[in-house]
This record gives structure tokens, sequence and C-alpha cells, in this order.
């Protein structure tokens, strides 16, 4: 029988030298809150802190034997070293990209340029193919490309998920140019790449790109993929029934990220100039115009709200919130939760953030959906400090690792913050991560087979919270915790498609009607 222990929590400052930002503005510092949980044991007990994780790489097979996520990677590493950081710059000091409209040819060719440049920073990995058969390209940027690097966050950029919305596809490939360039010579990007993984998927809709034209500024040519499917209208939804015929892009956009344990993302769009964030859908959607609609709030509207925020207040004009022009709304400081502003079925940031706990904001970059290459240098401009920086929100918050008393990691242990009812699970290591703004919380953690545990914890300004969780097993098998349905609410980890209602009748009136009416609203403003 396992004698009595008593808990302490304790908190530790780790200090770490302060990076500065690119621009004006502190970076988030690398320093850590530590919460550690000590058991002190008749019998002299294991204590666990931060101290005992494993600080390095997931090393298993190897770079030249590597996955990313389960996917296998485009190119493999002829050895497994690091070079020095001077070994980026060489590389790089003849390295460029030009402001122009590259097709899915010209940017497969730069993204596999790019990994064979530069193979210690980046890795290029395709997710599945569109309807017509062209690769979804992914490319990882970050020190430590190959190998998940365990403690540290993935976040993700999509972009051109409407094909005609083609800004955001060239702001993409100019971030690599600009993360892979600027490693080692510039300390907050060389400071975001050793503690992040950046996962960035340029075009989610190649297809509808390659019919686009450029200069048009709105309309559908070029928005719907091969199958004349709107992409951000075909993930599961949480609020009402979604019918439309999963396509090949959404599929593999769900696979990735039920591989791959995102904690921000950034979906990158244009017919408007606003960072949009959840909720998306409201209950009450059928009966409200676009004119009247309500907001539709998250239980973590506060963080959606900062990190729309972040976008949009470091961005030259995006944060006056004025209108494209007289037809469009004005936003103000260039935020809007998305239901507000017209809500729709089937959206992106919401599947993101209900079925798997990643926090998504929707990015409106440009008024015009395809403007002339010509306006690219200017774009860029405006955009670069912000892609940057909404990245770096990830290290807010809390993160940490479920351990059982062995000290053996915890998967898919099921976390939840007290009070905010959208919960998220922890990786095959035992880490998760939660973007949380400054303030005291409790953390509620369960798993089959073990003792549910709550603990309290504080989040400071620019220090990221370590609090590490040690699960004991229950005393019967059967006696592990079942959470509520009230205490899961919004929180979907495997969920299935309700089968298509039959019958036509009042719901499938409304639904065509609500269908159309956000199809026209997406046409308009994206």
């Amino acid at each position: 029988m396992r004698p009595a222990s008593v808990v302490v929590l304790l908190a530790v400052v780790v200090v770490a030298c302060c990076v500065p930002s690119p621009s004006a503005g502190a970076l988030p510092q690398s320093s850590a809150i530590v919460f550690r949980e000590e058991e002190a044991a008749a019998d002299g007990g294991r204590v666990m802190t931060s101290e005992t994780q494993d600080p390095g790489e997931d090393r298993a097979g190897g770079p030249l034997g590597a996955t990313i996520g389960g996917y296998r990677p485009a190119f493999a590493l002829d050895a497994p070293h690091r070079p020095q950081s001077d070994d980026a710059s060489q590389a790089s000091s003849t390295f460029d990209i030009d402001f122009t409209y590259h097709n899915y040819d010209a940017l497969t060719r730069f993204l596999r340029a790019t990994s064979s440049r530069f193979p210690h920073l980046t890795a290029l990995y395709s997710i599945g193919k569109s309807v017509q058969g062209r690769d979804l390209w992914v490319m990882v940027v970050s020190s430590s490309p190959y190998e998940h690097m365990v403690g540290k966050p993935d976040v993700k950029y999509v972009a051109n998920m409407h094909g005609n919305e083609a800004v955001g596809r060239e702001m993409m490939l100019h971030l690599i140019h600009y993360l892979v360039s600027s490693y080692g010579s510039d300390q907050y990007i060389t400071w975001l790449m050793d503690n992040t993984r950046i996962h960035i998927l340029p075009s989610m809709n190649p297809d509808g790109f390659e019919v686009a034209r450029e200069g048009n500024c709105g309309g559908g040519q070029g928005r719907y993929n091969a199958r004349g499917f709107d992409l951000n209208r075909n993930f599961p939804d949480y609020f009402k029934q979604n019918n439309k015929r999963a396509q090949p892009e959404t599929d593999a956009v769900k696979e990735w990220v039920s591989k791959i344990q995102f904690a921000l993302s950034g979906g990158l769009h244009g017919g408007a100039l606003v960072a949009s964030y959840p909720f998306d859908n409201t209950p009450n959607s059928i009966f409200q115009s676009y004119s009247s609609s309500s907001p539709s709030l998250t239980p973590d509207d506060d963080v959606f709200k900062h990190l729309a925020l972040t976008y949009a207040g470091n961005h030259p004009s995006m944060h006056r919130g004025i209108a494209c022009n007289a037809n469009s709304p004005s936003f103000e400081n260039g935020i809007t939760n998305g239901a507000s502003w017209y809500p729709l079925t089937g959206g992106m940031q919401d599947f993101n953030y209900v079925w798997y706990g990643c926090m998504e904001v929707t990015i409106e970059m440009s008024c015009c959906k395809y403007p002339p290459a010509t306006e690219l240098p200017q774009f860029w401009e405006e955009n670069r400090v912000s892609l940057v920086k909404f990245l770096a929100e990830v290290h807010r918050g809390v993160h940490g690792f479920v351990m059982d008393e062995n000290g053996n990691p915890v998967e898919k242990a099921s976390l939840k913050v007290k009070g905010r009812d959208v919960g998220f699970q922890t990786t095959k290591y035992g880490e998760f991560w939660r973007i949380l703004l400054p303030g005291m919380y409790k953390l509620e953690v369960y798993a089959e087979g073990y003792i549910p545990r709550e603990m309290e914890f504080g989040v400071v300004e620019q220090h990221p919270t370590l609090l590490n969780v040690t699960l004991h097993p229950s005393k019967r098998s059967d006696n592990f915790y079942r959470p509520s349905q009230h205490s899961v609410a919004y929180y979907h980890r495997q969920p299935s498609q309700p089968a298509p209602s039959g019958g036509g009748g009042m719901g499938s009136i409304f639904t065509t009607l609500s269908s159309g009416f956000t199809s026209l609203m997406g046409q308009i403003f994206g």
C-alpha cells in the first residue's frame, strides 16, 4: 500500500535572457513561471519537477527515417548534424523571392528549393492532394524541422483556402523566406524558431488558384475547389448539421490537425481588412440578417480578442477599423466576432477550436481579393510584424506535462480550464499547451484509470507558466472519472458527422436559405 503523501505546490522562476523584438514592442520572454508538484512521501518518494523532464528532442528513427506527425517529408537529411548560425546566414546570402504570384509549379519549385537550401531549418511534406491531384504542401520552419521538440508547441498558418484570395498565399512564401533568412542574425526570429515548430500551408485550394485571375477584387471565380465546394463551409459544425459532402482538401486538413497537436493557428483570407475570431456560427443564424447578427462568444473570448488585437494592433492600418468601401462594414480596432460579422456553417476556425482545442483566428488581409502583384511589397511590409508576433503568442499562458507516478507520460489525458468548457488533450509525450491571459485559474485533469486532479495556477504577463501534473491510478479499474455532459459542452475529440436528414420540410428549407445567404456574404467579403 502506497504511503500517504503531502503534495506541495511550489513556484520557481527560471531566468532566461530577454531577446529584443525586431520592431517596437517587447518580445514574449523565454522565462517561465514553473509550477511544480513535489511529493514528500514516507519512503522518500520521487520528486517530479521540470528538471526531470527530458529537454531534448524525440530522435526516434533519426533524421533519415523521420516523419512529421506521421507524414513522410519530401526530402531527407543526409547527415544528422545541425549547422551553426552562420551556416544559415551563408545559405541565405543569395536566396531571394520575387514579389509576384506563384502558380502551383512555381510554388512547388520555391518550396523544394528552400528545403534543399535550408535542410536544417525546413522540412517539406504533403498532407494530401486536391481534387485535381495537386499536393497540399506544408513547410515546417524551425531549428528542429524533422524532430518534435518535447515541450515546445506546434503552430500553423493556412492560406488560400479560397483560391481567388491570393495575398495570403504569397505572404506565406515571403514569411518562409524571411524566417530562414533571418535565423542566426535576428534574435527574435532565432528565439521563435528555437522554441516553436511553425507549419505553413501556403495553398489549401491550389486548384481554385489556377483558375482565379489577377486583378479581380471580388466575385467567385476560383473561390471554390474543382468540384465547386466552398472549403470554408465544408468542416463539421458544432451548432448545425453540415450535410455538405466532405472534400479531399478539407479531409486532408482534418486528418492533419488530428495528428499534430496545434496550439495556435491563423487562417489567411482576403476581401476585407479585419481579424475575425470564433465563433463563426450561432444557433440562431437562420433568423439573423447580415446587418443584425449578434456575437457568438466562446468561453475563451478574452483570449481570442487578445489574439485578434495582437495581429490588428501590429498592422499599420487594420487596427483603424476603416471600411474597405461604402458598402462594407467598419470594425472597431480592426477585429470582429465571426458570427457578429455574418454567421456561417462549416467554418475551419470553429472546427479547430471545438474539435481539437486549437485557437484559430481568421485574418482578412486585403480589401481586394486578388490585387495586382505590384501591390505585394506593400502587403508584405504591412503584415510582416503581425505574422510573426501572432505566432509568438503561443508562448503565453500555461504549458506542461501530465505524467503518472512513475514518470511516464499520460497520452490523451483530457484537460479543461475551469469555467472554460472547451477542452484539450495531451500528446503522446504528455505535453499540453493553453493560451491564457494573466490571472489565476484552475486546471481540471482526468484520464481513464486515474484519479482526476484539479490544480490552481497563475499566469503572468509575457511569462509562460510551466505546470507539471502527476496522476495516480484509481483504486478500482472501473473507478475512472467520466466527465458530465455539462463539463464538456463544447468538447469533441473524435466527432461523427450526423447522417443527412431526409424528407425536406422546414428544416431543409431553412438550411438552404441560410447556406445561400452565407455563400453570398462570403463571395462579397471573404
